[in-house]
């Protein structure tokens, strides 16, 4: 791994180092790169954020290859370390990569608190490309802004607002799916994050959004907002819990909220031009 110290903790070094030289002699020459995207990478991680990462390849794994790599995933969660059971990433072609157009295909994907690999589309975002550009933190390869095009502001918008839109309907229309402790708390993260970023133009930190959204949005949102940032640690063991009742009709008047809110950034965006 050419980053031997990527992070301020020595076990998650380890895991990843681990990740990194693993996934090298499994793909030989398909390895292209390694890098860490998210918290880790935008800032504002702690002990509780999950490990965001991509490898990319320089063509999509062979069978022979996903089956190896499923077996080092399963031998990575098992290693003795809350770190290896918190890592989430998709293994990106050079090509896919490259190209916000191909954004939404289905890629190889380990979620957070997985031992193996399913196809997703989790990761193949303009802001995961956004950040592994601008901010993106190498394990192994070449620079991270070699690999991907330049992506325009007015791009980002428009996908955090489809998300926002699209997603916030999603969850309305089905709430029972996302009725336990970590979607409640995933889900007003990630909408005052998205949020911020709708507004500033480009991708922050969970944190961040909710510190500005504790600033910015209505502040009857307050208490919400800080009850979720304190149910963040043990994923594994929230998303067995369902939500608290309150909180998760709350949380469901805040998506309603923000998606309000997002059409009137937009138009105040739209305006300043």
């Amino acid at each position: 791994m050419n980053n031997l110290f990527p992070t301020p903790y020595s076990d998650l070094n380890r895991v990843l180092h681990n990740l990194v030289e693993s996934a090298k002699k499994i793909l030989g020459s398909n390895f292209v790169g390694a890098y860490l995207q998210g918290s880790f990478a935008i800032g504002d991680f702690d002990l509780h954020s999950d490990v965001d990462f991509i490898i990319v390849v320089e063509a999509e794994p062979s069978d022979d290859q996903i089956q190896s790599l499923q077996i080092m995933h399963e031998r990575i969660y098992n290693l003795d370390t809350p770190w290896a059971q918190h890592l989430e990433g998709s293994y990106f072609p050079r090509e896919v990569l490259r190209q916000h157009t191909q954004s939404g295909d289905q890629l190889w994907y380990l979620d957070n608190g997985s031992r193996s690999l399913v196809k997703a589309d989790h990761c193949n975002t303009i802001v995961v490309r956004w950040v592994i550009r601008e901010n993106g933190i190498t394990l192994a390869g070449p620079s991270p802004n070699t690999l991907v095009d330049p992506i325009s502001v007015d791009l980002l918008r428009k996908e955090i607002l489809e998300t926002i839109t699209g997603w916030g309907q999603e969850i309305l229309d089905n709430p029972e799916h996302f009725n336990n402790r970590f979607y409640q708390t995933y889900i007003v993260l990630n909408f005052c994050r998205m949020l911020h970023d709708l507004l500033n133009g480009f991708p922050g930190s969970k944190l961040a959004g909710a510190e500005w959204a504790k600033i910015n949005l209505a502040s009857s949102w307050i208490g919400l907002i800080d009850r979720t940032w304190s149910g963040r640690p043990n994923p594994a063991v929230s998303v067995r819990q369902p939500a608290d009742p309150a909180d998760f009709q709350n949380t469901l008047n805040f998506i309603h909220y923000s998606m309000d809110k997002s059409k009137q950034i937009e138009a105040s965006i739209a305006a300043s031009r």
